[in-house]
């Protein structure tokens, strides 16, 4: 069964939007558990504007189900964070410093050396890692070459295409570095733009796919059809 992780750093933005402590981010972690998540998911950023490094302290206290964390690890602060709280899994993310929203995934070889050195530090942790990479076979390839547990599979491209009505060039590419990441033994999450229109045909076509981390679109649907209701219905799009 594909996990749903929800991704709760919209909550903190509109938290942090006022001021004090409405909504409750910590509330939020209990209750999309409550409502069916599998997992929640924070990315804190170095300059905190939503997800603050506290937010990640607390969470960690309360959490039942799986914690995701995710970012850059070229920043020492969010390393010894995660080492710190001991998440079940660590996602790292090429981040830029000031970065809006995470838009590429990881050159698995050029970067290799690299990610394997910091592989090696969660791992010896305890902690479970995934790279964010492109639906790219030779990414893949070098992710595997990494030493990583897991790839998440970064699906902007896909909703835009599916959102254009070419859902088949647009997922293939996806299969095809999906296909790869089985081969290679690597597990497989997906993530970014993922929604209640495209995610079920995703799926679909990989059906192996071990978790998918969506924060933003759902978080929107909550505004109109309530957060326990729209935690369910994304669940049923991974059935």
């Amino acid at each position: 069964m594909t996990k749903l992780s929800v991704n709760i750093n919209k909550i903190a933005t509109l938290r942090n939007s006022r001021g004090g402590n409405n909504p409750d981010v910590v509330k939020a972690a209990m209750d999309v558990q409550r409502f069916g998540a599998d997992g929640v998911t924070v990315h804190p950023r170095p300059d905190e504007r939503h997800i603050r490094y506290e937010d990640v302290r607390q969470i960690k206290k309360i959490i039942t189900t799986e914690f995701n964390i995710e970012g850059n690890c070229t920043e020492q602060k969010f390393v010894d964070l995660v080492l710190e709280t001991k998440p079940e899994q660590v996602t790292l993310v090429p981040d830029t410093l000031g970065q809006l929203t995470s838009d590429h995934g990881w050159d698995t070889i050029k970067n290799k050396d690299y990610l394997q050195n910091m592989i090696t530090v969660f791992k010896k942790a305890g902690i479970r890692v995934s790279i964010f990479v492109d639906p790219d076979v030779k990414m893949v390839r070098g992710a595997a070459e990494t030493g990583t547990d897991r790839i998440e599979l970064y699906t902007e491209g896909y909703a835009r295409e599916f959102g254009a009505r070419r859902r088949e060039p647009g997922v293939n590419p996806y299969v095809l570095a999906a296909l790869k990441a089985k081969e290679l033994g690597l597990g497989l999450n997906a993530g970014h733009d993922l929604d209640l229109q495209n995610l079920q045909f995703f799926k679909q076509n990989i059906p192996w796919l071990d978790e998918v981390s969506i924060g933003h679109a759902l978080i929107c649907d909550a505004i109109y059809l309530g957060l326990e209701n729209a935690v369910q219905l994304y669940k049923r799009q991974l059935l």
